[in-house]
């Protein structure tokens, strides 16, 4: 999956953001890679409808990785075994998603505390997958005893071909600093390749991360939400208000052509604040998107903006 690609700038998987349209706007500024959202492994084996959407993929994207949770082998296991018909590049197995519901599963990071489980799970996806197997991790589920080393041993011995690894703990959740220790401790533990995860907030950082550690690759989520811009080693990392607006059309764009002349306002609002994020009129321009009550009249509102801005 990763030994054959260039691939040390990287879309991390987040749950409502990483989309079809937004890994294609994100592939155009320089992603090498990129992560769907999370899938449930039990509504995919059970072929829910808003599940199967997630499926949503398109030649070019690739090469891309679709990620799947649960927290029963057997069950992952299936999941996968669908996952590996599709045209995507690989599988990576959730064992970082912090949120309180994904947890009280038994999914996510709180299978950083049962090694043993997540092996079996790692094996079972392993086994029924045609396509490589990644697996993304936290440091360990407490600071008391960080599992990350051993995961990664358990994974690579199953037949997992890379890690992804966000160097806090579950009940580290977003806040303190990656540590950066934890991340060599895994490098050294596998052969593997190891993506480094966590606190990229600009292209420079990750250049500098990927000097400092020696890793495979660093893997950008909430950084890259109304900033795909991070992922291209050419582009003014504080970009104007009018190159802004261009890429949020861009956004637009591509969510209308590949989700329909009315894409959900929701997900589609929620994407476009960010890209305001650090402004002096960002708050003011947030307030007029969250006014909203369609998609039509989220897209009249930026048309407007660009009109303004791009004409100033």
């Amino acid at each position: 999956m990763v030994n054959s690609m260039h691939t040390p700038f990287i879309l991390a998987p987040m749950a409502g953001c990483t989309d079809l349209p937004f890994r294609l706007l994100c592939k155009e500024y320089g992603a090498d890679l990129c992560y769907s959202e999370m899938i449930d492994s039990h509504a995919l084996v059970a072929r829910q409808q808003d599940c199967l959407e997630l499926l949503l993929t398109n030649t070019a994207e690739q090469p891309v990785i679709m990620q799947l949770y649960g927290s029963n082998p057997e069950t992952m296991g299936e999941a996968a075994a669908i996952l590996s018909a599709q045209p995507i590049a690989g599988i990576d197995i959730n064992m970082g998603c912090p949120m309180e519901k994904i947890i009280q599963t038994g999914a996510g990071a709180a299978l950083m505390k049962s090694p043993r489980l997540a092996e079996k799970i790692i094996t079972s996806v392993c086994k029924k997958s045609t396509i490589p197997i990644s697996v993304k991790i936290r440091s360990s589920w407490n600071q008391h005893l960080i599992t990350a080393p051993e995961i990664a041993r358990r994974a690579e011995g199953a037949g997992a071909q890379a890690i992804a690894i966000h160097a806090r703990t579950l009940s580290d959740g977003f806040t303190g600093s990656i540590d950066h220790r934890v991340i060599l401790q895994t490098m050294e533990s596998v052969s593997i390749p190891v993506f480094a995860n966590g606190d990229i907030t600009s292209h420079e950082q990750g250049q500098a991360l990927l000097k400092k550690l020696g890793c495979a690759g660093v893997m950008i989520g909430r950084a890259a939400l109304g900033a795909p811009w991070i992922f291209s080693g050419t582009v003014n990392q504080q970009p104007s208000m009018a190159y802004r607006i261009k890429a949020l059309l861009r956004h637009l764009e591509l969510a209308e052509t590949h989700l329909g002349p009315e894409p959900g306002l929701s997900k589609i609002r929620n994407h476009a604040w960010k890209y305001f994020r650090g402004t002096t009129t960002g708050p003011a321009i947030r307030r007029q998107i969250d006014a909203t009550n369609t998609y039509s009249e989220l897209r009249v509102y930026v048309h407007t903006l660009a009109e303004r801005l791009l004409s100033a």
